[in-house]
């Protein structure tokens, strides 16, 4: 089983109607199958998503964060783990938002390691 717990992650990849960016930091803590991050950086002021744990460690999330610009923005993401051959979680999302354009999309976020925090 993954653990989530005190991970911060880092987008290495995402659509282009996405609005996180390789300064994006999420910060993710889990009590049992509840899973919780902060995020800000880049086009985000300040974000929170939760997300249920499911089957194969695969996160069920919601989430909402303030962007750049002032808006209020929300969506529903389905997150699949692997591990990096360094040992580090890499989650391979696929999301849609459910407020603006109510577009969808595809995006990597990887663990980062301390000394990149």
């Amino acid at each position: 089983m993954i653990t989530y717990h005190d991970k911060v992650f880092r987008s290495v990849s995402n659509s282009e109607t996405g609005e996180v960016d390789a300064e994006t930091r999420f910060h993710y803590h889990q009590d049992g199958q509840i899973v919780w991050a902060t995020y800000a950086g880049g086009k985000v002021r300040f974000g929170t998503l939760i997300a249920k744990l499911e089957a194969g460690d695969v996160l069920d999330m919601r989430y909402q964060h303030v962007n750049a610009d002032g808006q209020f923005m929300a969506g529903e993401c389905r997150s699949v783990p692997s591990v990096l051959p360094d040992g580090r979680l890499r989650l391979d999302e696929t999301w849609r938002w459910t407020t603006g354009d109510r577009s969808s999309g595809r995006s990597v976020v990887e663990e980062v390691v301390t000394t990149e925090r």
